[in-house]
């Protein structure tokens, strides 16, 4: 008789628990929404946020509310998700970072293939070589000239991301030794550069754009292998001094694990919906982005070739963590 009462009590309890998460789930969602950023205001990847978290906020009926928590290349945001409740209310914003630290830093806080879900990828983007005007170099051979004979400095938004990363293949492929100086965002990057800090970047087009239509720096060439229909007077590196090279910028929506499938599908859909609006892919494109909205398969399936990528170039040119 007990055994049956206890029974009874078990089964009662799994009926209310499933009952209230499939509400929750049904109602999501119902509070704000967090969306991590890992690298400061101003950068590529914070511009990207902005237009797609106000138009999410719009049609969740809650705000989407941007949490910039720069550092270590991104990683300490990857850890606040990796541990957050996997409820669908906090969400991660990722660069290329996300993939190239494992193959960078080695151990982690966090698994990036075991703790997050994929929700979509959300842009493609180009980054752009820029110089402060008074390097005396208007291409990317003189560049190369120049940098073997003195000491040049570039910056990025860290360690392990692909700004960091385009100077180590320029390096690569150059035979130069330009010098790496990491910072926390791309806004900061662009402070030190128009204040002649340092002489070159590899940035977003977000982060640099502004700048060089103030004629504060110089756009040299573009990063990936293909002009972009934003700036095509501007050349690739790979046409005007080294062939083959390419180094594309993405930025993508992750989640923790274990995060329910119909949430996943909700924000997928959202925000697949938001990449297609006319006036919200007219702003990226201003930025020098792309949208490129996927399916959660897709997209993870994207992360994983993009860390095999990414790999072989940090193997190629004996990055470490600096």
């Amino acid at each position: 008789m007990h055994h049956k009462r206890f029974l009874s009590v078990v089964l009662s309890a799994y009926v209310l628990a499933t009952t209230a998460a499939t509400a929750s789930v049904a109602d999501y969602p119902a509070k704000p929404i967090r969306m991590i950023v890992g690298f400061a205001a101003g950068g590529g990847l914070d511009a990207t946020a902005r237009p797609i978290t106000q138009k999410l906020s719009e049609l969740f009926g809650h705000q989407v509310i941007i949490d910039n928590r720069p550092g270590a290349g991104g990683n300490i945001s990857a850890d606040i998700t990796a541990n957050a409740e996997p409820d669908g209310y906090t969400l991660l914003l990722i660069a290329p970072a996300f993939v190239i630290n494992p193959s960078l830093h080695g151990k982690l806080s966090f698994d990036p293939q075991r703790d997050f879900t994929a929700v979509t990828q959300l842009v493609d983007s180009m980054n752009i070589l820029s110089l402060y005007p008074s390097v005396a170099a208007a291409s990317v051979k003189e560049l190369i000239v120049l940098a073997k004979s003195s000491s040049l400095s570039y910056g990025s938004s860290g360690v392990g991301t692909v700004g960091h990363l385009a100077g180590e293949l320029f390096n690569v492929m150059a035979g130069t030794r330009l010098v790496h100086v990491p910072y926390k965002g791309g806004g900061p990057v662009m402070i030190d550069l128009v204040g002649g800090q340092i002489q070159i970047v590899f940035a977003s087009v977000a982060s640099v754009l502004p700048q060089i239509k103030a004629g504060k720096i110089r756009g040299v060439a573009v990063t990936t292998a293909k002009r972009s229909a934003l700036m095509p007077d501007l050349p690739t590196i790979a046409e005007t001094g080294l062939p083959g090279y390419e180094a594309k910028n993405w930025y993508g929506m992750l989640a923790p694990a274990k995060t329910p499938r119909a949430i996943i599908n909700r924000l997928n859909a959202e925000t697949v919906k938001v990449l297609n609006m006319p006036d919200v892919k007219s702003i990226l494109f201003k930025r020098g982005l792309d949208a490129a909205p996927s399916t959660p398969e897709k997209f993870g399936a994207y992360i994983k070739s993009e860390s095999a990528k990414w790999a072989k170039v940090i193997k190629a040119s004996g990055t470490k963590p600096e």
